[in-house]
């Protein structure tokens, strides 16, 4: 159980967490130094913010718990990771920093008009704030039994926390956290799985006993469409959701703007990818030796009431020595605070630049701190919603990061290739595409609705339904529709 060296880990790294937030505060002379950094973070530690960003408390819990009711093959995800980088590279980034934007919606206007990028930070900020949501939810599943208390009474806790430093810190808190963060993180996966390594035997036994359970299969070459496990949807079609994120995403956007040029952009972009691979060799295996720990050796008994989400969390309070149990639920906080600190510092941005289009000045740098302070009032609310749903981590996350990437990445596309065309065409293509979607997925807080065409594509496919039917009825619209009847209406 948590003793007090237990005790003494966790708070050793919150005080951490809130020393680097003061330290990185002092730099902060104006709003592109508490947005971006100044422009000129190295790129290193941008790298290990942006994987820091995307591996959050639902990788630590989520994907272990993913391999234990199933197996690896959402490995192959990482193909589409593989795909994204190239593109992003070669498309996104070098247009972001030519721009000399500060936002990642800047774009939109000047192709556009200002509805359209405000709409599209709306999306955005909806998307991120439903997805923090789950973000502190999934930490509070070990805080709440550790301190007896209610989840609801952790998630705040969780959440303090993280709005504390983010606020005060600026951009620099979040990027020197997120890697401070991510080697607490990695570390703790690291320790977590040669225990149980430990416990089972040696590494040749886990992995021949995995085998035989079927844990350790990684490929499937099925055209399935309704298979989410495949090297069709987890890999090829996943690369358009990955394009949408490292692309559209605000928080990624302004770590490639964070940097001094193109070049290290997309050195930071290639190293995230890299590291993103490694975590995810490593929590599959973590998933698979909790199964045959558990399950086929039987080398403590499990509770028959736990659910899967449930394993990793029972092991880390009752499987770990003293000290241990501090340093892995000190892991899953960082996991946790390092999305959800760069959400909510993302979100402060979009809102003073993208929707409200406040010019910068100190003025912009206190409105976006009482920013950051609201949308993580609105995450703590989004996570009690999350913590009366059930289902898995994982899924719950996806559907809304794949709800709303399709149509940002279409207008990016847009932007891209078609400027000529008329806002209004535009918003009526994104709209329609967004809400394509509900033919195919049901809503997680919505258990009454079915959708129509339910189980014809697995949650892969999502953006690239939704961001082919936005930008298909854009161009149709634009075609079809005459400009007199357009000017009547807006």
């Amino acid at each position: 159980m948590f003793g007090a060296l237990d005790w003494f880990v966790l708070a050793a790294y919150w005080c951490l967490s809130i020393f680097i937030g003061l330290r990185a505060a002092r730099s902060n002379r104006s709003f592109k130094d508490y947005m971006l950094g100044g422009g000129s973070m190295p790129w290193i530690p941008i790298g290990i913010s942006l994987i820091a960003t995307s591996v959050s408390a639902t990788t630590f819990l989520g994907v272990p718990a993913d391999v234990f009711k199933t197996d690896m093959t959402l490995i192959m995800t990482n193909v589409g990771s593989f795909l994204s980088i190239i593109v992003v590279g070669w498309l996104f980034i070098p247009r972001f920093r030519k721009s000399g934007a500060q936002s990642a919606y800047e774009l939109l206007e000047k192709c556009f008009s200002r509805t359209v990028r405000r709409i599209a930070a709306v999306f955005y900020a909806m998307h991120l704030v439903l997805r923090a949501g789950i973000l502190l939810f999934a930490p509070s599943l070990v805080l709440a039994p550790i301190l007896q208390i209610p989840v609801e009474a952790a998630i705040l806790i969780s959440s303090l926390a993280a709005i504390l430093y983010t606020w005060y810190g600026g951009f620099r808190a979040v990027v020197w956290t997120d890697v401070m963060q991510f080697l607490v993180f990695f570390g703790g996966g690291i320790i977590a799985l040669f225990i149980l390594v430990q416990g089972i035997g040696g590494f040749g036994e886990l992995a021949a006993l995995a085998g035989e359970a079927g844990k350790s299969h990684w490929f499937s070459g099925s055209l399935d469409p309704s298979n989410a496990r495949t090297l069709l949807s987890a890999g090829i079609v996943y690369a358009v959701l990955e394009v949408a994120i490292r692309g559209c995403d605000q928080q990624f956007v302004q770590r490639y703007l964070s940097c001094k040029d193109v070049k290290s952009a997309n050195r930071s972009s290639v190293l995230s990818m890299v590291l993103g691979l490694v975590v995810s060799i490593l929590f599959y295996w973590l998933g698979a030796a909790l199964f045959v720990y558990y399950k086929v050796k039987n080398a403590s008994p499990l509770p028959e009431s736990l659910g899967a989400n449930d394993v990793f969390p029972y092991f880390i309070v009752n499987g770990l020595p003293s000290g241990l149990t501090g340093l892995l639920v000190a892991a899953i906080y960082a996991a946790a605070m390092s999305s959800i600190s760069s959400a909510i510092h993302a979100l402060g941005n979009t809102m003073e630049k993208d929707i409200l289009c406040k010019t910068t000045g100190q003025e912009s740098m206190f409105r976006a701190k009482l920013w950051i302070v609201l949308w993580g009032v609105c995450g703590t609310f989004a996570a009690f919603i999350a913590a009366s749903q059930a289902g898995s981590l994982l899924e719950n996350a996806l559907f809304f990061t794949g709800l709303f990437t399709g149509p940002l990445l279409a207008l990016f596309l847009l932007s891209f290739f078609a400027s000529y065309l008329r806002p209004f065409s535009v918003l009526i293509g994104i709209i329609c595409g967004m809400l394509s979607l509900l033919l195919f997925n049901g809503i997680p807080f919505i258990k009454a609705y079915t959708p129509p065409l339910a189980g014809v594509f697995s949650w892969p496919w999502n953006p690239l339904i939704s961001c082919s039917i936005s930008v298909w009825l854009a161009l149709c619209v634009d075609f079809i529709v005459p400009r007199k009847v357009v000017n009547k209406v807006i």
